[in-house]
């Protein structure tokens, strides 16, 4: 499985933005899909995840109510819509895809990454 990551930049706080991940390969063992992200001197955390086939959603708490994860399975694509944004949410954003069924909220869950996409968001 490859995945292909896009739609990071430069947004003023409060803004929006909207990341795709893009499955390819063999898309047909995937079971979720998420995204985490890493600011400089931190370590990687959790954003979102879905289950491919159901749709069922997880968030981490620092996004809950702001982002939105989605797929459209027939584009084999996940995307993350990002609203209110904060400086805080700075970061180097990667879309991960897992076979099997785990928990999901650990990098530990996942099997293929994508490449990270920057998101600088100004205040």
């Amino acid at each position: 499985v490859q995945l292909q990551a896009s739609g990071g930049g430069l947004v003023q706080a409060g803004g929006s933005l909207r990341l795709s991940c893009a499955a390819s390969g063999r898309t047909i063992s995937i079971y979720a899909m998420g995204w985490f992200r890493q600011a400089p001197g931190k370590e990687r955390e959790f954003v979102a995840a879905i289950k491919w086939t159901v749709g069922t959603t997880y968030y981490g708490d620092s996004v809950t109510g702001r982002f939105t994860i989605s797929r459209d399975n027939a584009k084999n694509t996940v995307y993350l819509q990002m609203d209110s944004l904060k400086s805080e949410d700075t970061a180097v954003y990667y879309c991960a895809a897992g076979l099997g069924s785990r928990t999901y909220y650990t990098g530990e869950d996942y099997d293929y990454w994508g490449q990270g996409t920057q998101v600088t968001v100004s205040s």
